[in-house]
């Protein structure tokens, strides 16, 4: 490839998953067309002292498939899914390791906060049992780094390495990022995508005490309500997913199978308040243009919107009233979907969670609904596909992600053609 090119085309060329709705891409496609909801009451800690009782976890998960025992003792929940989304991601890819400079393959991830879990059992150690009591592996575990550093570790790929920690944008911003290091020259692959594994009680006192989270869990199935007028905050979750993004020259060299084109990126701040954004929804505007910007097309390209749709009272009519803004009469004829309606806000790992029904639906021409919407609120007026998948013709799709402290990332995706 040429280095440091601007114009280097990136393709997506593997995925790999673990959601509440299943922990493979075929699974958890098949899931989000049909509506089926992930989301489930608690049972990791009594949440009788919480007015949230429900989120979406993933389920039957053993890190053992993936890894063997005594690293899997060294890995958070956050690094297991992450590893395990990154291996079968590398899986879908055909990306053979052993014909690869792995120097020139690097790993990239969103996360919001690390561990929760593991800080709370520390803490708890602390004040139960003493100090030097707790887990040596620690530090290992929470800190956000981690899991982009296990992925390295565990598959082998020595090349560029960070995270991006963005709260709810974060796993964009990593994607978006990851294209930029491909563009700079600095690898010919990167495994680019996000993971949060966060649901303990101190997460969930956390957001409970901030009010953020939704008061409606019976049943579970219909706590999160995006756009819907009922909507009482979202519902957390926990989610890992990886893509395998690649220069086109480098995906055409080796054969492989290209799923997607990644065409734009854009990150902005709000500068305006710790958790909420302006109710103009200003710097979601910003990204949104700004990724189009830098894909080199108009609103007139964008025929699905893959909205942040968190089910909060204000995030849902601010991204409304930003789409609005950016374009115009033609929001009302583009159809936007909730991924969070079916398996909650999986917090840093969100934007690539959503990546994958990004790509499935320009493989597939299918629009998965946003469920719940039974009760439309009268200020989301946008066509946001309540209830039932629709067929629709897709060329270009925008993810939106917003996350607290006003940190917004936008990604633009694209039908491959030669």
């Amino acid at each position: 490839m040429t280095r440091g090119d601007s114009r280097t085309r990136i393709v997506i060329t593997g995925m790999g998953c673990m959601t509440p709705l299943g922990l493979t891409v075929d699974d958890y496609w098949q899931g989000l067309i049909e509506g089926r909801s992930g989301i489930i009451p608690i049972t990791q800690f009594d949440t009788t002292p919480y007015p949230t009782k429900v989120s979406g976890e993933i389920q039957n998960f053993d890190p053992l498939n993936y890894t063997d025992r005594k690293e899997a003792r060294r890995m958070a929940r956050f690094s297991q899914i992450a590893v395990a989304s990154a291996r079968n991601a590398v899986e879908n890819a055909g990306l053979d390791l052993e014909k690869e400079d792995v120097n020139r393959i690097g790993v990239l991830l969103g996360n919001g906060n690390g561990s929760f879990p593991s800080t709370e059992e520390a803490m708890r150690t602390l004040i139960e049992k003493g100090g030097m009591r707790i887990d040596p592996f620690y530090l290992a575990k929470m800190l956000p780094n981690e899991a982009a550093a296990q992925v390295a570790l565990q598959i082998g790929v020595k090349g560029y390495n960070s995270t991006a920690v963005t709260a709810c944008a974060a796993s964009n911003q990593a994607i978006g990022d990851a294209m930029r290091v491909i563009r700079q020259g600095e690898a010919d692959v990167m495994l680019a995508g996000g993971t949060e594994s966060g649901v303990g009680e101190l997460g969930l006192a956390a957001f409970c005490v901030m009010r953020a989270l939704t008061t409606l869990n019976d049943p579970p199935e219909k706590a999160s309500r995006p756009f819907d007028k009922t909507r009482t905050g979202f519902v957390p979750a926990e989610g890992a997913a990886v893509l395998v993004i690649e220069s086109l020259e480098h995906a055409q060299r080796r054969g492989a199978n290209i799923l997607a084109e990644l065409v734009g990126c854009a990150s902005t701040s709000d500068a305006y308040h710790v958790v909420a954004p302006p109710e103009d929804g200003e710097g979601a505007q910003r990204a949104m243009r700004a990724a189009l910007a830098n894909a080199g097309l108009t609103i007139n390209d964008v025929d699905y919107i893959n909205a942040h749709g968190t089910s909060t009272p204000l995030n849902d009519l601010v991204e409304t009233r930003a789409i609005k803004s950016v374009f115009g009469e033609r929001a009302y004829k583009i159809p936007i979907s909730s991924t969070k309606s079916m398996i909650g806000h999986a917090m840093g790992g969100a934007g690539a969670v959503e990546a994958i029904p990004c790509v499935k639906t320009l493989q597939t021409g299918i629009v998965h609904p946003t469920m719940n919407l039974e009760e439309p609120d009268p200020e989301c007026d946008l066509d946001y596909v309540p209830g039932k998948a629709r067929k629709v013709d897709v060329r270009v799709v925008l993810s939106n992600s917003f996350g607290f402290g006003g940190q917004n990332a936008c990604l633009v995706f694209r039908k491959f053609e030669e």
